[in-house]
């Protein structure tokens, strides 16, 4: 009877065999990279690796892949070195890589591409931000091999173009592990405890791999960080480093680093004594018209006679004083004959104002008398108050027995109504 096998048993078969391969121990598979993960919480990194007629799922576990020099990314072609075994919880065959390098492009080459479009993604090297060099720097911080030729070169253009300046050298290893991380540590140096108007950071010309420490994150993060101009100085002609995209200024040489930051004293000399003619000749020119001032000053007739100006001056006060005075007089002359002509029209305004007042006033009075009341007692009338002072004009309002009083024209009389009679109107 034909034996029935279980999922597992027949998966386990399959891998068992498949690891028994000798040709399938250790692979190498060239494909296109697809679906890579970012690294799990393991550190693991899960990937395809595909052609135009198959896939292959694959693997990188943390131990291998913290070894990589250059993050994996769609789209790359590379060669994977492993083994190829069955991963049973999932049913499928995968390749567990070991190693990856990408085909034609070096690792190296792709990992300082990584860098820098991350470095240049974060502004370090921005063009806004690099700094002017000093024209004149009286201290220079160098940081290259102590026995190299760089410094020697620096040193002897230095004495050449610009002896007056100091030379600060900051030993480092220019190549090899650590180097970076000891450059870095001269740029730092000068910022914080040795203060240089300038750095030179860089060494004498070698292979892409001898050169490489020069393009070490750290360093290029210490040179941006940095706020003294640095110079980056790396023996070579035609490739860049990230340490020359990250300084203020790149130079092909040490010496023609030298070159650039050390001034030329003959030039420097020459400008002095450019300065010093140009001073001169303006002194002379100012001395000059300083002088013709002067003469112009000693011709001046105020100068040469002071007083005969006063006394013009003097001549003319008196005259003004008198055409002053006449004119004062004249002004007060005609003032009183016009106060004396207001006088009169004021005085006959006046009288004429008084008489017609006198004529409203004798008017008003006739008028006022013809309105009195009492006028009419001269008459034979007589007004009749009562006890309040009160005109009696009713004899309706009048009580028997009443007290009044008889208002006559030259006197009053006191009296009581005996009787009160009404007529009928």
């Amino acid at each position: 009877m034909e034996r029935i096998y279980t999922v597992a048993e027949l998966t386990g078969f399959v891998k068992s065999y498949i690891e028994a391969s000798p040709q399938l121990k250790s692979v190498s598979v060239k494909g296109e990279l697809s679906n890579v993960s970012a690294p799990s919480g393991r550190g693991h990194v899960f990937f395809t690796l595909k052609d135009k007629d198959a896939v292959l799922r694959a693997v990188m576990f943390k131990s291998r892949a913290e070894r990589l020099s250059f993050k994996p990314e769609n789209g790359m072609t590379v060669i994977c070195n492993g083994r190829i075994s069955v991963y049973p919880a999932g049913g499928q065959y995968l390749l567990y890589a070991d190693s990856i390098t990408v085909e034609g492009e070096g690792n190296l080459f792709i990992a300082l591409e990584q860098l820098k479009k991350k470095l240049a993604a974060e502004g370090l090297f921005d063009t806004a931000k690099k700094k002017r060099l000093p024209k004149i720097p009286m201290r220079v911080g160098v940081i290259t091999s102590a026995t190299g030729a760089a410094v020697q070169d620096i040193i002897n253009v230095a004495g050449r173009r610009f002896p007056a300046a100091e030379i600060v050298l900051y030993p480092s290893l220019v190549q090899g592990a650590g180097a970076a991380e000891m450059l870095a540590s001269g740029v730092r140096y000068f910022n914080q405890r040795h203060p240089v108007d300038v750095i030179i950071i860089g060494r004498g010309g070698g292979s892409v791999e001898e050169l490489w420490e020069f393009n070490g994150e750290v360093l290029v993060r210490a040179i941006a960080a940095s706020h003294i101009p640095v110079v980056s100085a790396v023996g070579h002609e035609t490739d860049f480093t990230l340490c020359d995209f990250a300084a203020d200024l790149r130079a092909p040489t040490p010496s023609a680093a030298a070159e650039i930051v050390f001034p030329d004293k003959a030039d420097i000399l020459r400008r002095f004594e450019n300065a010093r003619n140009r001073m001169s000749t303006l002194i002379l020119q100012r001395i000059s018209g300083e002088r013709r001032v002067l003469a112009a000053l000693a011709a001046s007739p105020a100068l040469r006679s002071p007083t005969a100006g006063f006394d013009d001056k003097r001549l003319r006060i008196a005259d003004l004083a008198d055409r002053m005075e006449s004119s004062a007089r004249t002004s007060l002359a005609l003032s009183g004959q016009g106060v004396t002509r207001l006088g009169e029209r004021l005085e006959t305004a006046t009288v004429s104002r008084l008489k017609l007042t006198k004529m409203r006033i004798s008017a008003l009075k006739e008028q006022l008398l013809l309105l009195d009341p009492l006028s009419v007692l001269e008459r034979g009338y007589a007004a009749i108050f009562d006890t309040e002072g009160n005109a009696v004009t009713a004899a309706s309002s009048i009580k028997k027995g009443s007290s009044l009083t008889l208002r006559l024209a030259d006197g009053a009389v006191k009296a009581t109504a005996d009787e009160v009679e009404l007529w009928k109107k």
